[in-house]
């Protein structure tokens, strides 16, 4: 030190503390907002996440299964966009009041962007008209088709859609897929090493352009096994015809819209098609808890990856 002050003639320079700032609020949100437009437009535009609340597309799909929906696969329409809604979601998280749909309902636009027709067969996402809640169906019908279901057997330009012979397939029993007695009487089986399993009559269905699916054929003559019998409808021009593969426990096109029935009444507007089903991402059988150690094991094998297009007849 006495050397250095000799040279210099100067104490030396004190070091400087670097100077602590605070959070930059303003940037935090600004990166938030742009993180969440972000999400919302892959959301509304490329692809969402859905999850199967209901046993009308057994065996197909479950309840508890999680897929992925292409936004683009017919185009954009006015059910396209994820616009959050405030009201409901505040509502549903802190009131507990049950909200159909966290989004904003756009009001119907007429057609759509870049918009093509499904094919027969797709499975799709679709939002009834009028109201918000999202459906999952299979495409039957088409522009300028016209269709009546007599016996449970559609009818589709004349002449009935190819089915194959009655079987059975046993879906496994868990806390989401319960095979509820009332729903599917005399279904449950406990097999030899003590699992119970839903045993369900199966009808393989081959549509006109060879697409192939299961359905299930649980009554021979409950009230949508009689559409229009003998009277066929032509399905207008914009417009599509979708049915659930488990036939007798679906509200689809052959149920009045809303109300009791909760059906789509009819054939529905292309526009009211939110997307097309791709794949299964995973599946979780209900037995998860709190405790994320049951996550893992409330997950069902087998079903992630499952393609939810439907096979071509060879």
């Amino acid at each position: 030190m006495a050397e250095e002050l000799a040279l210099t003639g100067e104490p030396p320079a004190a070091q400087e503390t670097p100077e602590r700032r605070g959070i930059d609020w303003w940037g935090e949100l600004r990166g938030m907002f742009w993180l969440i437009v972000a999400v919302l437009g892959f959301h509304s535009f490329i692809a969402k996440p859905f999850y199967i609340p209901s046993e009308s597309m057994l065996p197909g799909l479950e309840v508890g299964d999680r897929l992925v929906v292409s936004k683009y696969a017919y185009g954009w329409s006015f059910v396209s966009p994820t616009i959050p809604n405030p009201v409901a979601i505040f509502n549903s998280l802190v009131l507990h009041k049950p909200e159909d749909s966290w989004s904003v309902e756009l009001p119907f636009i007429k057609g759509r962007l870049w918009g093509k027709l499904p094919e027969r067969g797709d499975v799709v996402i679709v939002t009834p008209p009028g109201q918000s809640s999202d459906y999952i169906k299979r495409v039957i019908g088409l522009p300028g088709d016209t269709l009546e279901v007599r016996g449970g057997v559609v009818i589709l330009n004349g002449k009935p859609i190819a089915r194959g012979a009655m079987h059975y397939r046993d879906l496994p029993v868990d806390g989401n897929a319960t095979c509820d007695p009332l729903q599917y009487p005399g279904a449950r089986v406990t097999l030899a090493g003590g699992t119970t399993v839903c045993r369900l009559p199966i009808v393989t269905e081959t549509l006109p352009n060879g697409r192939r699916y299961d359905t299930v054929d649980l009554e021979p003559d409950s009230p949508g096994d009689y559409y229009h019998a003998g009277n066929p409808i032509t399905i207008p021009a914009g417009h599509v015809f979708l049915m659930g593969d488990n036939r007798d426990r679906s509200a689809d096109s052959r149920f009045a819209l809303g109300g009791y029935e909760k059906g789509l009444g009819g054939p529905v507007p292309w526009e009211n098609l939110g997307g097309r089903a791709e794949f299964i991402t995973f599946s979780v059988d209900g037995s998860a808890s709190l405790n994320p150690l049951s996550w893992w094991h409330s997950l069902r094998s087998g079903r992630a990856g499952t393609s939810l297009h439907p096979e071509q007849a060879q």
